[in-house]
């Protein structure tokens, strides 16, 4: 986090199990992904808390458990890099046939045959954020025709009104959504139904986003194919379907993590520390309909 100023107390929680710390004088938390759950059920016993600080971009875990006063910031930014690179290699492994291939390797099966490639193909970017944009930036040098689509309408973007008319031309869907209210279940077997028969689903999001029952559905029938690093629920049990469904490529929620991108999240952490020791603005304030 680097250097912190002279008139910051730092407090840490251990990582074993036993009596926290006290708490009642913390003004700034910033919760390590163990600690949530435990840090959380003890936010009564922070009465001066007036900022918490996640090392995640994603703050659906904080849905109307925080407070009123309390500033929530999240780690925007920080992961951009390592989703983005992900998406990519996943979309690369299942358009130019790489998981055949591995598949027929484990058998010992030399299997030619002919994949496709991403030039000329269309994607459309659901949830068009700065992890949405460094997609993009990576997809066209391939030939991609990049779609974003965000909540509202915006100059370079559609919004989630317009997601209906735009899914039938989808090749791939990528979703990056946030899972909230609005966004719970936007994927139902209606709309994956409105994609092409062959289009890939790409989620990065959150798996609550997907009706996961009808994705299951559409990918036994052979209408779409999925790579994903979220899943609903998740952990995904040993014993669901997607595990051994032919076009399927699951990550265990890993896609931004690197080597790197926990020194970036603790280096934005120390970053707002800072900012919030000398009164200045704190950057990545987190919209309220984020946490409602």
């Amino acid at each position: 986090m680097g250097e912190l100023p002279a008139n910051v107390e730092v407090v840490l929680v251990p990582c074993e199990s036993g009596p926290l710390p006290d708490l009642s004088r913390v003004e700034f938390l910033v919760p390590a992904d163990w600690a949530r759950e435990v840090l959380l059920g003890k936010l009564g016993a922070m009465p001066r808390l007036r900022v918490v600080q996640t090392l995640s971009a994603g703050v659906d875990w904080l849905r109307g458990r925080v407070p009123e006063g309390i500033t929530v910031c999240n780690a925007r930014g920080v992961y951009d890099g390592p989703v983005a690179e992900w998406i990519v290699a996943t979309i690369l492994a299942m358009q130019r046939g790489l998981m055949t291939n591995h598949d027929a390797q484990l058998a010992a099966d030399w299997r030619p045959f002919v994949a496709d490639e991403l030039a000329g193909l269309r994607a459309l970017i659901l949830g068009y954020g700065s992890i949405g944009v460094a997609v993009a930036e990576r997809l066209r040098p391939f030939g991609v025709e990049v779609v974003g689509v965000a909540r509202t309408r915006r100059e370079g973007a559609l919004g989630l009104d317009d997601l209906d008319s735009v899914l039938p031309s989808a090749d791939i869907l990528i979703d990056l959504l946030p899972l909230t209210a609005e966004t719970e279940g936007i994927l139902d077997a209606r709309r994956l139904g409105l994609l092409p028969p062959g289009a890939l689903l790409v989620n990065a999001g959150r798996g609550a986003t997907v009706d996961t029952p009808a994705l299951v559905d559409a990918i036994r029938n052979g209408r779409l194919r999925a790579a994903l690093d979220v899943t609903d629920p998740e952990p995904l049990p040993s014993d669901h379907p997607l595990w051994l469904l032919p076009g399927v490529l699951i990550s265990p929620h890993m896609a931004g993590d690197s080597r790197r991108s926990l020194g970036r999240a603790c280096a934005l952490a120390g970053d707002q520390i800072r900012r919030f020791a000398a009164g200045e603005k704190l950057e990545n304030q987190v919209p309220p309909h984020l946490l409602a």
